[in-house]
């Protein structure tokens, strides 16, 4: 069986509160999957963003971001009095700031009437749950500041976890804020679950220095005696930047990981699979190689391809966590080993249909391949869109594109459509599109740009299903049809 999937970020959700969250859409968008015929939903990090918003740089690998949790739930329960008003309801875009603001005031309300029950005792007593509620505690007190600038007591508290009985109350809070989340996205999963819907979840291959991650486990980690990294992760120059990215994450210490028998890795995976049915490992690539920059150099230009214990780490994962579900995004510049490491591990790789297009040769540069065990994409979140992606192109590829699709069989509607239509048919296992593509939006749709750090990544979201809902209906016969038939599909 073939199997279709929709990228869309919680985020990106329909709300009447100016983000997407857990509540009532979510559900419904599990039911607009299952009538089409979708059965993966495709996510990014659910974590507590940090700078510029990004998913990839959160706040902890465990914590969920409290931007998403649903106050129609805590109307629901009795922890508000009443449903609020609609706040940014029509907005296209996440105004991350504002949003938190507003939103706080009623997650405050709500956490005032709370009743600790014997759940939220059993699931405060998780060390990352204390750890990360004293974390977001101290950065409050601090102005937001990174934990590197903090007063020695608080920068150090791991090493000494003195009780900081100041900080009860806001501690209390994100306890609060992370028993609901845990509840509510517990809420979602079931209900896809019992919808035939998985979901795949993302985890960054790196973690951001102001994290709880780093402050409470400063060993796993090259940092100089301050606590600041002495290297950091990125990648040389490549087809978004001609300067390299330069994340700022640090590297981890793998002579230590390994010491203690990556057990970093093994909690937080371990952690993640049971949040979803299939864990989407980013820059799968650096568990071979990784790209490894002096903190010093302001771009990433500068640095030295290292090699890392992916086996080891890999197939410690694999023994210790039942039923890991793992896929790997393999995209970019690759050596050889890389493909060999996801291969012994039967490990999904990817690939984007942006990418796959020869355009002296008007094919798909695999099209003769046997490319079976991969996750088929037209576009991937760091992708411009289809149609911002087609505009873009030259007059003359432009042609050879839609002289290339007419020969395939994809001969009517525009191009965007004929290049869903062709994903959906390819001999992938699973072909997964994004929400924007379906809906042939322009580049004012895009998540995010690699380089660029803040608005507009990270913003874009629904205002209604009802203009996707439409679309869906066109490609519904061509997903049903891939969960029978293994053969091209027509146009």
């Amino acid at each position: 069986m073939k199997e279709t999937g929709i990228l869309l970020a919680v985020s990106s959700l329909p709300s009447a509160w100016g983000a997407g969250d857990l509540g009532d859409a979510a559900l419904e968008w599990i039911d607009l999957l299952e009538a089409n015929g979708v059965s993966i939903w495709q996510i990014l990090p659910l974590n507590p963003t940090g700078y510029g918003n990004s998913p990839y740089q959160p706040y902890s690998s465990f914590a969920g971001d409290e931007l998403y949790l649903s106050l129609e739930q805590f109307f629901r329960e009795g922890l508000l009095e009443n449903l609020p008003e609609p706040f940014q309801q029509d907005c296209t875009r996440v105004a991350y700031d504002q949003v938190r603001a507003w939103k706080e005031t009623w997650l405050r309300e709500a956490c005032k009437k709370f009743q600790p029950d014997s759940g939220y005792q059993d699931f405060i007593a998780q060390e990352w749950v204390r750890d990360y509620a004293v974390f977001r505690a101290f950065k409050k007190a601090n102005g937001g500041a990174c934990w590197t600038e903090w007063p020695a007591a608080q920068r150090d508290w791991p090493q000494n976890p003195v009780e900081p009985k100041e900080f009860l109350d806001e501690i209390a809070y994100h306890l609060f804020l992370q028993y609901q989340f845990t509840r509510q996205w517990e809420r979602v999963k079931t209900y896809a679950a019992k919808h035939g819907v998985r979901i795949m979840g993302d985890v960054p291959f790196y973690v951001g220095l102001d994290s709880v991650d780093v402050w409470a486990g400063r060993d796993n980690f090259l940092l100089d005696k301050d606590g600041n990294p002495a290297f950091i992760a990125g990648v040389p120059p490549d087809y978004f930047s001609a300067t390299g990215q330069r994340w700022g994450n640090p590297i981890y210490d793998w002579e230590h990981l390994e010491k203690n028998g990556f057990s970093f890795w093994i909690d937080r995976i371990g952690y993640n699979q049971k949040l979803f049915d299939i864990i989407r490992i980013d820059h799968f690539r650096a568990f071979d190689t990784f790209w490894k920059i002096p903190a010093s150099c302001p771009t990433a230009v500068e640095g030295a391809w290292i090699e890392a214990p992916g086996y080891e780490v890999i197939e410690t994962l694999q023994k210790s966590i039942p039923n890991l579900c793992l896929a790997a995004e393999d995209l970019g510049d690759l050596r050889p080993e890389v493909t060999v490491l996801k291969d012994h591990f039967h490990l999904p790789g990817m690939k984007v249909l942006e990418f796959t297009i020869n355009f002296q040769h008007a094919r798909a540069y695999d099209e003769a391949a046997e490319l079976e065990h991969v996750i088929a994409y037209t576009g991937t979140h760091d992708n411009a869109t289809l149609l911002e992606w087609y505009r873009s192109l030259p007059a003359a590829h432009r042609r050879k594109l839609r002289k290339w699709l007419k020969r395939e069989g994809f001969c009517n509607g525009s191009v965007p459509r004929r290049m869903i239509e062709y994903t959906l048919a390819d001999r992938a296992e699973t072909a997964i599109i994004p929400a924007s593509d379906f809906l042939e939006l322009p580049a004012s749709a895009r998540m995010n740009m690699p380089g660029t750090v803040g608005s507009p990544n990270w913003e874009w979201r629904l205002t209604s299903f009802t203009p996707l809902r439409a679309a869906l209906k066109h490609y519904r016969p061509l997903i049903q049809n891939r969960k029978t038939k293994a053969e091209t599909l027509p146009g």
